[in-house]
């Protein structure tokens, strides 16, 4: 208890220019926490706020009654329902930025850290005034037997010139002699430290309050529109390899071609399955009239037409986000008409191979 109060007290009494956040849910997350919430502990860098929201039904459920009892000094926000990913951080950044922070670090639950990764992460975004996001090297955590591995689940995103996502290098085994920082085209939700002047820059206004990260979009692929946006507006995003942490995703993509995408899509559930189609297809509306090159927008055209006739003959349901699509496209063109580009389309697409 005395340790809990020490913790408490050197928290609240810091001020402090980073905020963590990570967003709770149910059995799915509380059983991460023990592992999770130690490792941010023992940080060699302590200067942060932690800020977390609690997205399950019931306000006293075991991820809450788990960070009251061994970490009180969380803010712990419950809105009472399922926020998603987009609402919920734009929350905890609103707050962050309402109190003086520099940088917002997103991190999902289900992941351990090097104990210098915060540290390295921050050196990192300071190394230049340009980097809107930094990417950390992550690496599979082998949950069920708690190891650390050595194969790589993100080293940032890609993007193609047809215009899909991928983690970079994933399931790669990792080559430690590659540990140089270096430019990449995103980062992933899983883990990133955001510059919140960067997020100020290129967030939404829909009337109400500003969005970093796009409400449209409840979970899957805000951070590939996030990185997007950053880039068209001339912020940096960079990969620090030596920052580290370990993951334990549930369903990892193994290969990018048609048919080992087709393959991969029996291990999502459905519902995944029906944010991820509806959000690709919001993404897509949002940059459609950016002028690239021939090339990449007669690949984006038949990306899109082979995905219509594959889900028309296989997955049927997901044909339904099409309707909301069209009910939601004024929301589309409000944000399309906020896009802040202030580079040339050749910079982007010299990250589509």
């Amino acid at each position: 208890m005395a340790h809990n109060q020490e913790a408490t007290a050197r928290y609240a009494t810091r001020f402090m220019k980073l905020s963590v956040g990570f967003i709770t849910y149910g059995e799915s997350t509380a059983k991460y926490l023990p592992y999770f919430l130690p490792s941010l502990q023992a940080q060699t860098d302590h200067n942060f706020r932690l800020l977390a929201v609690d997205n399950s039904q019931e306000k006293d459920n075991k991820n809450s009654q788990y960070i009251r009892s061994n970490f009180p000094y969380i803010k712990l926000i419950w809105p009472g329902e399922n926020l998603g990913f987009a609402k919920a951080f734009n929350i905890m950044i609103g707050q962050a930025l309402a109190q003086g922070a520099e940088y917002f670090l997103v991190l999902n639950p289900d992941m351990i850290l090097e104990a210098d990764f915060i540290e390295k992460m921050v050196e990192a975004a300071q190394a230049d005034g340009k980097i809107g996001a930094v990417a950390p090297k992550i690496l599979k955590w082998d949950f069920e037997n708690n190891v650390k591995t050595g194969q790589i689940d993100s080293l940032g995103l890609t993007v193609t010139k047809e215009h899909r996502f991928f983690d970079a290098h994933q399931g790669a085994t990792d080559d430690l002699s590659a540990d140089a920082a270096q430019e990449v085209f995103g980062f992933t939700g899983a883990a990133a430290l955001l510059n919140l002047k960067a997020l100020a820059d290129v967030a939404f206004n829909n009337g109400n309050h500003e969005e970093y990260f796009d409400e449209l979009m409840f979970m899957y692929k805000e951070d590939c529109d996030l990185s997007y946006r950053l880039r068209l507006a001339g912020w940096k995003i960079i990969l620090a390899p030596e920052a580290v942490a370990y993951h334990n995703r549930t369903v990892a993509g193994v290969g990018r071609n048609d048919l080992a995408i087709a393959l991969n899509r029996k291990n999502k559930s459905k519902l995944v399955k029906e944010w991820s189609f509806l959000n690709q297809w919001i993404l897509l509306g949002k940059f459609k009239n950016l002028p690239f090159s021939l090339k990449i927008r007669l690949a984006s055209l038949l990306c899109s037409a082979k995905v219509l006739v594959f889900v028309s003959l296989f997955e049927p349901y997901l044909l339904k986000a099409l309707t909301h699509l069209w009910a939601i496209k004024g929301e589309i063109k409000k944000r399309r008409e906020q896009l802040k580009i202030r580079i040339g389309i050749e910079k982007i697409e010299k990250f589509m191979d």
